[in-house]
């Protein structure tokens, strides 16, 4: 398909940051001042493109003009000379799209601790700055991946209105992903005309129920950023057009997240932790987070071997109030656990055929509420430490 979105110009271009090579410039560029807002990591050790954006979003009262992307250096923990690079950063990116630096966000993805070589990013942003154009998306979506094996890309195009509106993304990450607030690098762009106020709620609703509920391996970035910016070329929404559009912005977000899950480190298997029969649905994410971040059960998955008792050891440890006889678990269409005992026919050949797929559910029932919640979940591999054991190298 062609990835474009009237009102706005990307590009991707070779900076030299990353020392395998390839594009790590990215740039998204409105030719109008854009609405926008966007969720940040809520890690207390922020690098300086986070504290730059979140500073320049709320001074320009949610209207920008661009975001530039580096990949291959997250410049975190870099003291007052990084936050100088990203200052730095916002003022070329804004000079190669005729903006002022206050309105452009800044981030970043890669390793931590080490400053940005400037001169190689200040190069390469012009280079982006010069090869903008509409068609640009995929481009950018590359430049903006570090160990992603692939641009991970969505697009939920609707009508609103009588009015075709454009709806698309890009996302990165494959490790240090843990929820809070947004786990990776995320950017989504529309044409729809939507006021900063109102776009705001639209994106937390869409984060929490999907960035915000997943994991790879229990860690968060520095550096997690996901911005939606929406360019109102296609005319301002109705009142009532706003929960078509929050409706389809969570799909979006929730087609990214999957993807984001399946290119995780070292993942051969995306499975979704779905609790039911919770006593509320802060205890039943809290009971699916236990689960899905449990090494335990990451382990079991990666092995397709049924070791239930696992899971029943990652409820237990959830923190909730449960009652310990009453839980069921199924994998799947397969039951495993009922009245918290292997169930009397528990077919292991059925439940590891089940696990050796690429994606499936573990079905939790508490029996004790009506609330339900859920995390995407994955297996922890060898190749996730073997890509992780020798990051900097």
């Amino acid at each position: 398909m062609s990835w474009q979105c009237p009102g706005f110009l990307f590009a991707g271009a070779v900076a030299g940051i990353k020392k395998k090579g390839g594009l790590d410039i990215g740039l998204i560029a409105s030719e109008a001042p854009a609405s926008c807002a966007a969720v940040f990591t809520r890690n207390r050790v922020r690098a300086a493109p986070v504290r730059l954006s979140r500073r320049n979003l709320r001074n320009s009262q949610g209207l920008v003009r661009g975001i530039i992307v580096n990949s291959g250096n997250a410049n975190a923990c870099t003291g007052p000379g990084g936050a100088r690079d990203a200052g730095r950063m916002a003022e070329l990116a804004a000079r190669a799209i005729g903006a002022a630096p206050g309105e452009v966000l800044v981030a970043s993805t890669g390793v931590i601790g080490q400053r940005l070589p400037m001169d190689r990013v200040e190069a390469g942003i012009h280079s982006a700055g010069v090869s903008l154009y509409d068609q640009g998306f995929a481009a950018f979506s590359e430049a903006i991946m570090t160990t992603d094996r692939r641009p991970k890309v969505a697009s939920h195009p609707l009508t609103l209105g009588g009015r075709p509106i454009t709806l698309m993304g890009c996302t990165k990450g494959a490790g240090m992903i843990a929820p809070n607030m947004a786990t990776t690098l995320t950017f989504i762009v529309t044409d729809a005309g939507i006021d900063p106020a109102r776009l705001d709620p639209m994106v937390r609703r869409a984060v929490g129920g999907t960035y915000n509920a997943m994991t790879v391996d229990g860690d968060q970035s520095t550096n997690d950023m996901l911005a939606v910016m929406a360019s109102g070329v296609a005319g301002t929404l109705d009142d009532a057009d706003h929960a078509r559009f929050g409706d389809a912005l969570l799909a979006l977000c929730a087609d990214l997240a999957h993807q984001l899950m399946s290119d995780g480190e070292g993942v051969h298997h995306v499975v979704t932790i779905a609790v039911r029969g919770a006593t509320s649905e802060t205890a039943a994410r809290a009971v699916a987070r236990k689960v899905a971040t449990s090494p335990l059960v990451k382990t079991a998955i990666a092995g397709a071997d049924p070791n239930w008792g696992r899971i029943l050891c990652a409820i237990g440890n959830a923190g909730v109030q449960i009652d310990a006889r009453a839980i069921e678990v199924a994998f799947d269409d397969v039951p495993i656990v009922a009245h918290s005992t292997a169930v009397p026919d528990l077919d292991d050949a059925r439940a590891a055929a089940v696990m050796q797929k690429p994606a499936y559910t573990i079905a939790i029932d508490l029996h004790q509420g009506e609330h339900r919640g859920q995390y995407l979940a994955c297996d922890l591999s060898h190749e996730y430490v073997s890509i992780n054991a020798d990051y900097r190298s």
